[in-house]
């Protein structure tokens, strides 16, 4: 099992990112059997001279559609930017040279755009959050945006569209808000999307699915002086029983979207449930590390996706799995 990942990091995130799931996961593959690496996109390389035979390696080890499947989504936080085109065209690549690929291709960019995420699951029980979407570009000075805002109701939140791990959040609470946000923004071409503010009482649900069935819930709630409910922030997270008016929006999405393993975020504004995003490389990390109990359930639900991801190869090689 092969993870694409650009080597981008810092020493300090790097160590981060390991004591929150990296390490957990290269345990529970070791568990399971799996070998577990991590590799940067540059680091694939292919010899096709042969079209019908091509030749894949990992810094120059040979491998094989028979004995390696790569686990890859588009990460395009600001400073992995310099490799999300070779993400993108690699995922494609290995996907032609007949590797298996947990995430599928054809949702890689839906699934990196906030607003397209939300339209490609427009008629979902629990409705989508309403989305503008906004790309703060050079001619922004123009304010062509402006019809674009003329409903949007304030305060706004206001997200980049294809950031990971809650980066960049902000409120806006009126048009000048909106104008200097975007103002920031165009420093690097961002695409904004803004939405609803839904209040301080919204709670975060993320539902863990695994070959179509919903596995574990965790609740994410809002941290002292905090917009959104995010566990980076101050927020408190836990594991919980998936409440049931979210049952039919899950089945919905594991039909539009069936894959070994995503994430379905729903928001609760204290009234009702809002569909948020859909991750399908949503990180696993444990909320306590000190309950032995909460433990137990990350790493339950890692082994169940990485279960998934191997009986989904071995059906792609035409095994009973």
């Amino acid at each position: 099992m092969c993870w694409v990942f650009p080597d981008r990091e810092s020493s300090r995130t790097s160590a981060k990112w390991n004591a929150s799931f990296w390490s957990t996961y290269v345990d529970v593959a070791r568990e399971l059997g799996l070998s577990w690496d991590r590799t940067t996109p540059e680091s694939v390389t292919v010899d096709a001279l042969d079209l019908r035979s091509p030749k894949v390696y990992i810094d120059g080890e040979r491998v094989t559609p028979e004995d390696t499947l790569f686990v890859t989504s588009p990460y395009t936080l600001p400073y992995q930017m310099a490799d999300a085109f070779n993400q993108f065209t690699l995922y494609s690549v290995l996907e032609q040279a007949g590797f298996y690929l947990p995430h599928p291709t054809s949702f890689a960019v839906i699934g990196n755009d906030k607003l397209a995420t939300l339209l490609y699951f427009k008629d979902s029980p629990v409705p989508p959050i309403p989305t503008v979407r906004i790309t703060a570009g050079r001619d922004l000075l123009f304010d062509d945006y402006v019809p674009t805002i003329a409903d949007l109701p304030y305060p706004a939140f206001v997200k980049p569209a294809g950031w990971m791990a809650s980066r960049g959040i902000n409120q806006a609470r009126d048009s000048h808000d909106v104008r200097g946000l975007l103002s920031l923004a165009q420093g690097g071409d961002t695409t904004l999307v803004f939405q609803p503010d839904l209040g301080r009482r919204t709670v975060d649900f993320r539902v863990y699915v695994v070959d179509g069935r919903p596995h574990t819930t965790m609740v994410r709630t809002t941290g002292e002086g905090a917009i959104f409910p995010q566990y980076s922030t101050g927020g408190a997270a836990h594991y919980t029983d998936m409440p049931e008016e979210l049952a039919d929006a899950v089945a919905y999405c594991a039909e539009r979207l069936p894959v070994p393993y995503f994430c379905a975020d729903f928001l609760h504004d204290g009234e009702r449930y809002w569909l948020s995003e859909i991750e399908p490389d949503g990180g696993i990390f444990c909320p306590d590390a000190g309950d032995p109990v909460i433990v137990k359930t990350q790493r339950d639900l890692v082994a169940a996706r990485f279960e998934a991801y191997r009986a989904g190869h071995a059906r792609m090689l035409g095994g009973a799995r």
